[in-house]
C-alpha cells in the first residue's frame, strides 16, 4: 500500500495552499494532494469566462507545476472513504493510501433547491467549479436570448453581467429587498442596481421564483407574485453547501449545518485530522457567530495556520474568526465590503456609529481617469472599535477592502485610524487632506463626541 506523511483531500485554493504552506514548515514530510477533476479552475475568476475570458482555458489555475516545485505529490482521484482507526483512505478505483495526517479541503457544491419546481429542464444551470460542465454551460448559454439569473449574490451580479457582455436579455432576480444584501448596507446597494440597469440588466428584487416553465426545456420563469418571464436558460445562484458527506461517514464531528467541527488551529476532534475551506466550520471574527461564509480568501487564511500547525502548535498562528471581505467590479467601478454591514450589527444589537465620505481615488481630480471614491465605516459606539466598512470606486476599491480588513482584523479604532500615517501619490490615491478612508473616520469621531 502506497504511504504519505501528510494526504490532502482537495485541490483547489484551501487544498493547494494547505500542501504548499504544509511542505515549507516542514520540508522533511512527504506531502500528497488529492485532486478530483485533472484541471483545476481560479474559483473567483469562473463567471469571467462566459464574457471578460475567452473561455475557461484563461482561467486555470497551474497547480501540478507548483506542487512539483514544491516537493508535493499531486495526484488526479476520487477518494471515497476514509478509516480513521488505520489511517487509509481508499479511492474509487479501489486504490489505497495510508497517511500520518489528513487534511480535509473538499469545498462545496452549488445549490439547486428541492423545492424549485421545473429545476431538471435543460438549460437549467449552477455554477459548480469544474471545467467541463462550465465548458457545456457556456455553449449552450451562447445560443441563448433570454437568460435568468435567479440570486444577486456576488456570483450571480458577476454573471449576469458578463452574460449581458455577449449580447441578449438578462434578468437578475433577488428575494431580498436589494441585491448584496448580506454584504453592502442599502445606500450603497443601490447604487450597485442603478449601475447595473444602465448596463441593460433587468434586476427584480423583492421577489422570488415560483416555478420554471416548459415541456422539457426552460421556456420561461414564474416569479411568485404571478410574473412571467421570458427565458431560453435559468442560471440559479443561491449559495453552496459543504462537501462533508466524506467526514461524516469516517465518523468525523459535523455540525448541524454540515460544515466539519474545527478549532482556531483547524483541527477536527478527531486526533491528526484537520479541515480547511469550504467543507470547514466558520465564526464571525465579530459576533463568534457560525456563518456559512465561503471565500477562497478565508480558505487560503485556514489553510496557512493548518498547514503550520500540522506537527507542532504555534500559539499565534490560529484563526480567531472569519472576516466576510469580497470584492467584485462593474465595469470599471469596484465594490468591496468588509466586516460587518451597519445593519448586521445593529441585527445583532451592537451599539454602532458609522461615517460615509464620498471624494475622488486622485488628487487633483482634474487627473486622467479620476473616479468618485465612497467609503463607509462601521464603528462600536462604546469601543471606537471599526467592525465594517464598504467602499465604491475605482479599481483601488478592491486593495481599500483589504486595508479596512486588516483594521478590523487588528481591533483598530477610529482614533488609531485618524492617526494613521499614510502615504500618497497624485496618479495612485486620494489627496491626504481628503482621504476618504481618514475622512469617513472623522464623521464618526464627531458623531461619538456628540452621540448622534
Amino acid at each position: 500500500m502506497k504511504s504519505t506523511d501528510v494526504l490532502v483531500i482537495g485541490g483547489s485554493a484551501a487544498g493547494m495552499v494547505v500542501a504548499l504552506s504544509g511542505k515549507g514548515a516542514y520540508p522533511d514530510k512527504r506531502f500528497t494532494m488529492v485532486k478530483k477533476q485533472d484541471v483545476v479552475m481560479v474559483p473567483c475568476g469562473i463567471p469571467y469566462i462566459f464574457g471578460t475570458l475567452a473561455g475557461s482555458e484563461q482561467n486555470i489555475m497551474p497547480v501540478d507545476k507548483m506542487m512539483s516545485q514544491a516537493g508535493v505529490e499531486s495526484v488526479v482521484g476520487e477518494v471515497v472513504s476514509i478509516d480513521i482507526p488505520k489511517k487509509v483512505a481508499t479511492f474509487a478505483d479501489g486504490s489505497t493510501i495510508g497517511f500520518d495526517k489528513l487534511v480535509l479541503a473538499t469545498g462545496s457544491t452549488p445549490i439547486l433547491p428541492k423545492w424549485l419546481e421545473g429545476r431538471e429542464k435543460e438549460n437549467v444551470f449552477v455554477v459548480p467549479k469544474e471545467k467541463e460542465y462550465l465548458d457545456q454551460m457556456k455553449a449552450k448559454l451562447s445560443a441563448c436570448k433570454h437568460v435568468v439569473v435567479v440570486g444577486a449574490g456576488f456570483i450571480g451580479v458577476e454573471l449576469s453581467d458578463e452574460f449581458k457582455k455577449t449580447g441578449g436579455h438578462v434578468t437578475l432576480i433577488e428575494k431580498l429587498p436589494h441585491i448584496l444584501a448580506l454584504a453592502f448596507d442599502v445606500e450603497l446597494s443601490d447604487k450597485m442596481t442603478t449601475l447595473l440597469q444602465q448596463r441593460g440588466i433587468e434586476v427584480k428584487t423583492g421577489v422570488g421564483v415560483a416555478k420554471i416553465g416548459g415541456e422539457t426545456k426552460v421556456e420561461s420563469v414564474t416569479l411568485d407574485n404571478g410574473d412571467v418571464i421570458p427565458a431560453d436558460a435559468v442560471v440559479v445562484s443561491v449559495g453552496y453547501e459543504p462537501n462533508s458527506k466524506l467526514a461524516k461517514d469516517a465518523g468525523i464531528d459535523i455540525d448541524e449545518n454540515n460544515f466539519i467541527d474545527v478549532d482556531e488551529y483547524m483541527r477536527t476532534h478527531t486526533p491528526d485530522v484537520f479541515a480547511v475551506g469550504d467543507c470547514a466550520q466558520k465564526r464571525d471574527f465579530v459576533t463568534r457567530r457560525r456563518v456559512p461564509t465561503m471565500l477562497a480568501s478565508t480558505a487560503c487564511a485556514e489553510a496557512r495556520i493548518a498547514g503550520r500547525n500540522l506537527y507542532q502548535l504555534h500559539t499565534v498562528k490560529t484563526f480567531s474568526g472569519t472576516i466576510a471581505i469580497y470584492a467584485t467590479a462593474i465595469g470599471d467601478v469596484g465594490f468591496g465590503t468588509a466586516g460587518l454591514t451597519e445593519a448586521r450589527a445593529k441585527a445583532e444589537q451592537i451599539d454602532v456609529v458609522t461615517g460615509i465620505f464620498e471624494g475622488i481615488d486622485r488628487h487633483p481630480g482634474t487627473l486622467p481617469g479620476v473616479q468618485k471614491q465612497t467609503v463607509k465605516l462601521i464603528a462600536a459606539r462604546n469601543s471606537g472599535v471599526i467592525i465594517g466598512g464598504e467602499v465604491i470606486g475605482g479599481p483601488s476599491a478592491g486593495e481599500l477592502t483589504n486595508v479596512i480588513g486588516l483594521i478590523i482584523q487588528n481591533r483598530m479604532t477610529v482614533n488609531s485610524l485618524l492617526i494613521a500615517q499614510i502615504g500618497t501619490h497624485p496618479c495612485l490615491t486620494a489627496s491626504p487632506a481628503g482621504y476618504p478612508l481618514i475622512k469617513a473616520a472623522e464623521i464618526m469621531e464627531k458623531r461619538m463626541r456628540d452621540r448622534t
